[in-house]
């Protein structure tokens, strides 16, 4: 099973175990006879009109047979798209990618991590930044996959437990609405899976799914030549982070059929972050010079390079400063080892 999948079937357990889904499922009952007395009364109040309330008859009857099996139905959409998943990893190969890559990703820092560590305090300009970028890898990636996981149970978990409720309005023309929003949002959350899978399977066709092979290769798709190892690494780490973090948004767009405004918030999101990322490290790297003293006078060590700044990022002024405090605090530590 999925990481995620295991999240989620300990928080649905968690649930049935408590007496939270029985009275929850009580109320949806009262509900449910409520809305189907409402839907007659809608369907008299139009001239006895016999399609609503033939509508309303069988909506009624679905949603009755449904709240009935509601742990048993929900559990059973949910392993459909489960077992798609599991059909699309198993014929890719792909294993799980992203669960891999975490525990590749752990075992290197566990053989490596503290000559990092040393070179980090130690570094040069050219390789803060280099280290700079492992490290975020490192660091965000486990973060985004842990909480990609806690969710998607959390997702689960709140369509589980409101389901009943909304679903009994379901007769109700009108308000009905609320019932079809609410299995928008079932098929979103049970995209993310496939969407998840999908993903992986792409990260090990293109063949950047094992620590061995980039450490071999020295590039990243034919590209970065001469990065290092530690810092091919830390790149992969954050494409992958983006990718998992990418999922329920594009699971989203896909079921609601706005797979064009997709491509476009998704280029416009690599617009910002070919704007901000520079922007960041050019401060970093200013921040650090005025902590250490490198590149600058000693009477303006202290003070920002006012120089460089003005129109440089006009896009990204917080960018910059944050770049920027991160550097002078890293560089204050540095030349405190160094002294």
């Amino acid at each position: 099973m999925f990481f995620y999948e295991t999240t989620l079937q300990r928080a649905l357990n968690g649930i049935e175990g408590t007496a939270m889904l029985p009275t929850i499922l009580s109320v949806s009952y009262s509900i449910l006879l409520i809305s189907f007395l409402f839907g007659v009364y809608q369907a008299f109040a139009r001239g006895g009109d016999t399609r609503v309330l033939g509508i309303t008859c069988i909506r009624y009857l679905a949603m009755g047979i449904g709240l009935v099996a509601y742990s048993a139905v929900f559990r059973s959409f949910n392993d459909m798209f489960n077992q798609l998943a599991h059909f699309i990893d198993n014929n890719s190969g792909a294993g799980d990618a992203f669960r891999s890559w975490f525990s590749q990703l752990s075992a290197y820092w566990t053989d490596n991590g503290s000559p990092i560590t040393w070179q980090l305090l130690t570094t040069t300009l050219a390789a803060f930044l280099n280290l700079l970028l492992m490290v975020a890898g490192y660091i965000i990636y486990p973060i985004t996959y842990t909480l990609f996981a806690f969710f998607y149970a959390l997702y689960g978990s709140i369509l589980y437990a409101v389901g009943p409720l909304v679903l009994a309005l379901y007769p109700v023309i009108g308000i009905g609405q609320m019932a079809r929003t609410y299995l928008i949002n079932l098929m979103i959350f049970n995209g993310w899976g496939v969407i998840y899978t999908i993903l992986g399977t792409l990260l090990a066709a293109i063949n950047v799914n094992q620590v061995s092979d980039l450490m071999s290769d020295q590039s990243f798709l034919g590209q970065f030549f001469g990065l290092g190892a530690n810092t091919l690494i830390g790149l992969v780490s954050i494409i992958y982070a983006l990718s998992i973090a990418l999922v329920p948004f594009i699971a989203s767009r896909i079921v609601k059929g706005d797979v064009g405004a997709t491509m476009l918030t998704l280029i416009a999101t690599a617009y910002t972050a070919a704007r901000v990322v520079p922007a960041g490290a050019s401060g970093a790297a200013g921040g650090y010079n005025a902590s250490t003293g490198a590149g600058y006078p000693a009477s303006g060590a202290g003070q920002p390079p006012h120089q460089n700044t003005p129109g440089r990022y006009p896009g990204s002024p917080v960018a910059y400063a944050s770049g920027y405090a991160v550097g002078r605090s890293v560089g204050a530590i540095v030349d405190r080892f160094r002294s």
